[in-house]
């Protein structure tokens, strides 16, 4: 109300006596402080208001920070301590230290035992033991006879005769033994021609080096696949007296692998022949020039689809950064499906042709390290969601391609279709800057590229291919700790190009590499692919 126009207006108006007059301007003055004390106290209220809207966002910022750091430290915690498999929690599961229970179990066993033997006075009660599991079959067998002292009957004296017997097997292992092998050469003079003829000096991949094909392959096996830097090796020459210097073994290393290089370019060529591909990279040190530190580098790994027929192939290929220029050279000229991770290096390849494949366990994952660290209703359910999804394709797993796509047309397609609906539905409500937007936004932004999979019989659903692949980098690189060169590194990645495509097949290493090594010298380069650690000839 405006209580000054209506005093204004009783002041001229006529007729009304003067108390009254007063008496009611009285009264309007009273209604305007009034008034003004309501405006004040509305105003204050506001800025209140205000005050405690601000309030509210900071402590909401403040609860996301708070969560987001609870998340961050429980995820650091668990990959530093803790099981790092995404297996959902299974009761059945093996605990981390339940081998050391087992081993304590059995020492208690062994002196129980020892104790049971020392006491005569009471009957040794004999425990069941667990059955042993039977030795591998393919293993030689060395037979070693326990003949009885006499072979007269200890009781009478007289001939005994056999009929019968029994037979205990025992794990045996013989570790590295060294040896020297003298290769002769005879030399035979024809006295009708006088002309002297000798057996031509055998093959070797380093002439005058004085060592066999077995020790390169020895070395080769020790370093790259089992990850012993080359001083241990050398340590294991010096406890059995043979001196091996960590020069010569590093110059063994570096012929053998200019000698394997074609073998692994070719592997290169033929795993770009293949319609789909895995790709990953992983750091890795390498020593700076003249400095003494360190630079990062980074092992790239492409793979084969396990889906597709024919061997498996996995090739490493090192570089000094992560620039995504090295994965457009690897695939110059290669078209196909690409299953990679949301790293932008590789975008330029899917504006070029390649057509992209989403991983759905790095979707996973976002959930899992939320659930990990704050299990709640809707990370269960997420990862119920993707639960389903996987056990659809351990279902087709043995399936033929025909087979898996009806079954993932049938099945894995509606699913997918509930979980966009639902993931949408989940972010509308989601706080803009908690985990799980970002979780949601992570797993939406390559939806079509994440679906893919599923209108196809012969795609992977993931890229745990090549995260597999470069598992053996992560651990090789504790040992290791980096590449003392930028050549270091290409070499490093052949021949864990090689070893590890042998492995994948089914092929022993060593075995392989051996045999490889003793007829590569003389084998013809038309018939490269012969040697290659496929398990079969590839045509081509």
């Amino acid at each position: 109300m405006d209580f000054i126009a209506q005093k204004h207006r009783l002041q001229h108006t006529e007729g009304i006596p003067s108390p009254l007059r007063e008496e009611l301007l009285a009264l309007i003055e009273q209604a305007t402080q009034a008034e003004q004390k309501a405006a004040a106290f509305a105003q204050r209220a506001t800025h209140a208001e205000q005050q405690a809207a601000q309030v509210q966002s900071y402590a909401d910022q403040l609860r996301q920070q708070n969560e987001k750091l609870h998340q961050e430290v429980t995820y650091l915690r668990r990959m530093r301590y803790g099981i790092k498999s995404e297996r959902m929690a299974d009761s059945t599961q093996r605990d981390l230290f339940e081998q050391d229970l087992d081993a304590d179990i059995e020492a208690l066993q062994a002196e129980l035992d020892k104790l049971a033997a020392a006491s005569p006075k009471k009957e040794a009660v004999k425990q069941k033991r667990p059955g042993r599991l039977p030795l591998a079959a393919h293993l030689p067998r060395e037979d070693v006879l326990h003949e009885p002292a006499s072979c007269d009957c200890p009781e009478c004296g007289k001939a005994m005769r056999k009929v019968g017997e029994d037979v205990t097997e025992k794990l045996s292992v013989q570790p590295a033994v060294f040896s020297v092998k003298r290769h002769r050469y005879p030399k035979y003079a024809c006295q009708a021609c006088q002309s002297i003829h000798q057996a031509p000096s055998a093959p070797s991949i380093i002439d005058g080096g004085g060592v066999e094909h077995d020790v390169l392959a020895w070395l080769l096996v020790s370093k790259y696949l089992d990850h012993l830097p080359l001083y241990r090796l050398e340590q294991i020459g010096e406890r059995h007296n043979v001196p091996l210097s960590r020069t010569k073994l590093a110059q063994w290393v570096g012929r053998t692998g200019v000698a394997l290089a074609p073998l692994a370019d070719r592997l290169a060529q033929l795993l770009r022949q293949r319609r789909c591909l895995h790709a990953d990279e992983t750091p890795v040190a390498q020593l700076a020039p003249k400095t003494g530190k360190t630079e990062r580098g980074y092992q790239w790994v492409y793979r084969s689809n396990d889906m597709e027929p024919g061997p498996r192939i996995v090739v490493y290929d090192y570089q000094p950064s992560r620039q995504g220029q090295h994965a457009r050279n690897m695939l110059a000229g290669w078209s196909g499906y690409l299953m990679a991770d949301a790293y932008s290096g590789y975008q330029a390849l899917f504006a070029g042709g390649v057509v992209e494949l989403g991983c759905m366990a790095h979707a996973r994952r976002k959930f899992f390290d939320l659930h990990a660290a704050r299990p709640t209703p809707i990370t269960t359910e997420a990862l119920h969601r993707f639960a389903q999804l996987y056990e659809i394709e351990r279902e087709a797993k043995d399936m033929c391609v025909e087979q898996r796509a009806d079954l993932r047309r049938e099945k894995s397609l509606p699913l997918l279709a509930e979980f966009e609906t639902w993931l949408n539905e989940t972010s509308a409500r989601a706080s803009p800057s908690s985990g799980l937007q970002k979780a949601i936004v992570y797993t939406l932004s390559r939806w079509p590229a994440r679906v893919r999979y599923a209108h196809s019989g012969d795609l992977p659903i993931d890229n745990n291919a090549a995260e597999n692949a470069l598992r053996p980098v992560a651990i090789g690189r504790k040992n290791w700790l980096f590449y003392g060169t930028e050549r270091a590194g290409h070499r490093a990645s052949c021949i864990m190009s090689l070893l590890a495509t042998a492995k994948l097949n089914g092929l022993d290493p060593y075995e392989w590499l051996l045999d490889t090594l003793n007829k590569l010298p003389t084998w013809p380069a038309n018939r490269l692919d012969e040697l290659l650690p496929l398990g079969s000839v590839i045509q081509v």
